[in-house]
């Protein structure tokens, strides 16, 4: 059940920047939008080069 409201949660970034206590928190929310994004891409190169390698 709470999966399920996690994933369809409806998150306003534009608002809460506009409510940030200071600028440091416009950097962490630029930096936890982009973490899955590179965490995904790392994933995907790390499988690429270990079934590279054991096609070798």
């Amino acid at each position: 059940m709470n999966l399920s409201f996690a994933l369809f949660q409806d998150v306003n970034i534009e608002e809460k920047l506009k409510n940030a206590p200071s600028s440091a928190y416009e950097i962490g929310v630029f930096i936890g939008s982009m973490l899955p994004f590179v965490l995904l891409v790392l994933l995907a190169y790390l499988i690429y080069y270990f079934n590279k390698k054991k096609n070798q």
